[in-house]
């Protein structure tokens, strides 16, 4: 079986963990693809920058949305890599999402590749704050917009565009400058020490293994390509296909809140004690 396969591979140790959308659904958060997935493009950061109608209709639309991934919790596939973490077997996530809920699950060692939403910057002076502070300040300033919105991916909500046209954006306390979601936005490159960091984390590492991503943008497939010039296994495990399913060692194509704690509970023939099953739910 292909889980058996994967479990004596993990079971080695040495894994690195890359991280996409497909492993936050099973906490409620949609992703692009999926059935909650959005149909519009997403706002760049030229037209975050830029227009003020996109920066107005955006923060409507996030203010929304960041509520519900500020609630969201970790499922039994972020808390099935803690626990491989704990046991020394994983030794670094790298995500491509922005919803904190590997550190939620108790993973010490990532990094956020595309930031966190629970962390706002200023465009002007460089001023880092909590997100809810501003959630805080947006609220007080749009006491009555009370919108009941689908959530969309990466803390967005569907909002109309006659719903945003009265929002109201504030601007950084100490500068006035904008603020922005400490995130990429489409347009934006991830900070070079970022992905020097993760990297380093391939050239130690002893297997790739890509969860919850078809791999479709270069910032988390860039990584496939550095752990196969390493000749490092690779493994996938995504509903749907990827576009590294021709090179991956083992291919699974179920959801991760069903396979990762296999990985769990595995009598590996490796190190049949290495593993402990605390704190893994369904």
């Amino acid at each position: 079986m292909d889980e058996s396969t994967l479990a004596e591979m993990v079971h080695r140790g040495g894994v690195m963990v890359l991280s996409g959308a497909g492993l936050s659904t099973d906490s409620g958060i949609p992703d692009y693809r999926g059935d909650g997935g959005r149909g519009r493009a997403p706002v760049t950061y030229r037209q975050f920058v830029d227009d003020p109608g996109a920066r107005r209709r955006y923060w409507s639309r996030s203010h929304v949305g960041w509520k519900h991934i500020a609630l969201a919790e970790p499922n039994a596939g972020h808390r099935a890599l803690a626990s491989l973490e704990q046991a020394g077997l994983v030794s670094g996530v790298v995500t491509q999402n922005v919803d904190r809920l590997h550190q939620k699950a108790g993973t010490k060692a990532v990094i956020d590749l595309h930031g966190s939403l629970d962390r706002t910057v200023c465009l002007g002076c460089g001023d880092g704050r909590a997100r809810l502070e501003l959630h805080h300040r947006l609220e007080a300033a749009n006491p009555r917009f009370d919108t009941k919105a689908t959530v969309a991916p990466d803390g967005d909500a569907d909002i109309s565009a006659t719903e945003s046209e009265s929002f109201r954006v504030v601007e950084c306390l100490r500068c006035g400058g904008l603020l922005k979601p400490d995130v990429v936005f489409f347009g934006e490159s991830v900070p070079h020490r970022r992905v020097r960091k993760a990297l380093e984390w391939i050239e130690s590492a002893s297997m790739l293994l890509v969860v919850g991503t078809s791999l479709s943008v270069m910032s988390g497939h860039r990584f496939v390509h550095a752990a196969r010039r390493r000749c490092l296994p690779l493994a996938i495990v995504n509903r749907g296909p990827t576009r590294a399913d021709a090179v991956a060692d083992v291919r699974i194509d179920a959801g991760l809140s069903d396979v990762l704690p296999l990985l769990v509970s595995h009598p590996s023939r490796t190190n049949p004690d290495s593993v402990s099953s605390t704190n893994l739910g369904t």
